[in-house]
């Protein structure tokens, strides 16, 4: 009889695969794959770290991408949703995957298939919102710079539309929920760690990190998006649907007080 064990992982996509692969490596049947930092031990389970090796992480990448490449986005996708029982879905999603002879991507009564699916478009709504909502503003370091506090993790989604978007100015785009971000230096996109006193919000009160010349174009443009609206024919509903309130406070025409 297999023990129940219980693979701990430093929270990063490959180090989730190279689990999988230890996994299907070590026939583990009762198994469980676990973040370090929120471990949950069982009562008679054994724990093991997993250390990150990219070389099993591709071999499963590859091995995923040969049943379908079509679950390769929803796996990656549903991996950045952050949800809670996250890598037991994806775990059992894949076993299924493997095993199956014939495609389950669109299988959507099977309740695990349709869970991923789910998770998979919700994340690309959020890319396809940060995207659109990102608003830079100029530092004195002559670095643009933008906050953002998206549902899920999207930085990794984002990076390539920003670089060949933004690809003749240096910037910066923080993620305060997780506290990490992307910095273009004119070549490369890193991702960098930041020691924030306090977000920095396009609120009417200026911030001394920027410019001055930033900040009256600020007041420029939210003048401009206020005089142009026509207030009664405003479908308030309906705007807070294609642009939802958690977005405003980053964005220059919706300026509040702090």
């Amino acid at each position: 009889m297999n023990n129940a064990k219980i693979l701990i992982y430093d929270g990063t996509f490959n180090g989730f695969l190279t689990a999988v692969f230890t996994c299907f490596e070590e026939k583990l049947y009762d198994v469980e794959i676990q973040q370090e930092g929120n471990v949950q031990n069982g009562l008679f389970a054994e724990t093991q770290s997993v250390y990150t090796q990219e070389d099993k992480a591709k071999r499963v990448w590859a091995g995923i991408q040969k049943r379908s490449s079509e679950s390769i986005k929803n796996i990656y996708f549903a991996f950045l949703s952050e949800h809670k029982a996250i890598e037991a879905l994806l775990y059992h999603y894949i076993q299924k995957l493997m095993k199956s002879k014939e495609n389950i991507v669109n299988n959507y009564a099977d309740d695990c298939v349709l869970k991923i699916n789910q998770l998979a478009r919700a994340v690309g709504r959020e890319k396809h919102r940060m995207e659109a909502f990102v608003r830079f503003q100029r530092t004195k370091d002559l670095v643009y710079f933008a906050n953002i506090e998206p549902d899920f993790n999207v930085l990794p989604l984002i990076s390539k539309h920003f670089k060949n978007r933004y690809a003749d100015q240096q910037w910066v785009i923080y993620d305060i929920k997780r506290s990490y971000g992307l910095y273009y230096d004119l070549e490369t996109v890193a991702i960098i760690s930041l020691d924030l006193e306090e977000p920095f919000t396009n609120s009417i009160h200026k911030n001394n990190a920027f410019t001055k010349e930033e900040n009256i174009y600020q007041e420029l443009w939210n003048n401009y998006f206020n005089s142009t609206t026509i207030k009664s024919r405003i479908n308030k509903k309906l705007h807070t649907q294609h642009v939802p309130k958690r977005y405003w406070k980053y964005l220059s025409e919706k300026k509040q007080a702090s």
